[in-house]
């Protein structure tokens, strides 16, 4: 049976809808838009030389609803798949014209300019050249952030499974632990001892999951890796 691909945009809204209801979070982005009076460059400029900016001056009553994401959302979808949230100037693929051109329908559309963009893509899309799914975001302020455009492939459908274990500490040591007591079962501890009186498994267990670890730990200090909680920002390509 073949698996369908996970599609970035539609678990960031499954997200979100367990945490938030539409209605408050137009309620707290009206009162954030009525305060916003901010302009910026233009989005040409922007995208390519990162502008920073912590919100822009959208119109309340033109924002759809569905494209309003909170940091909080974006945070959480970038843990469960490993994905980085960082400014456009650090990004080295390709943003497509349709996506400047949707963000200068915006601006006129808002009657604004826009900057401070970000995107969410995997760590690999901040140094090289590839095409797996990025989402481009404009900040609302306090937090907020509208979607503007999605590109290139969905994930893998076990992207979020594979990258589970780089969650954290905890999940790493499980996942070495079942690793390690499948391989142990898969075994013939014939080939290390003749006597079979039952503690051998769990002898041979246990050097298993030493080594395991030890193949683990040696190659996050060697790459100096991270877990997800500490790379969604993270502009260091070693992490």
């Amino acid at each position: 049976m073949k698996m369908e691909k996970t599609n970035l945009k539609k678990a960031l809204d499954k997200v979100k809808s367990k945490h938030f209801e539409s209605v408050d979070i137009l309620v707290e982005v009206q009162k954030i838009l009525e305060e916003s009076d901010k302009r910026q460059d233009r989005v040409e400029r922007n995208l390519l030389s990162g502008m920073s900016g912590n919100s822009n001056a959208f119109h309340f009553d033109k924002l759809k609803t569905g494209n309003i994401y909170h940091i909080e959302h974006i945070r959480k979808i970038c843990i469960d798949y490993r994905l980085r949230f960082l400014d456009t100037k650090y990004f080295k693929g390709d943003i497509p014209q349709e996506a400047i051109s949707k963000i200068k329908q915006l601006e006129k559309f808002h009657a604004t300019e826009l900057s401070g963009f970000k995107i969410i893509a995997p760590s690999k899309l901040f140094k090289l050249k590839d095409k797996d799914d990025p989402l481009l975001f404009a900040p609302i302020g306090n937090d907020y952030y509208y979607f503007i455009h999605k590109w290139g492939n969905d994930l893998h459908p076990f992207r979020k499974v594979f990258m589970w274990p780089y969650k954290n500490v905890v999940n790493l040591v499980l996942t070495v632990l079942v690793l390690s007591f499948l391989t142990t079962l898969i075994t013939p501890i014939e080939l290390f001892t003749k006597t079979t009186s039952g503690y051998e498994f769990w002898l041979l267990f246990f050097f298993m999951f030493k080594w395991a670890l030890a193949v683990v730990l040696f190659y996050g200090f060697a790459k100096g890796k991270n877990f997800n909680h500490a790379i969604w920002k993270s502009r260091f390509l070693n992490s």
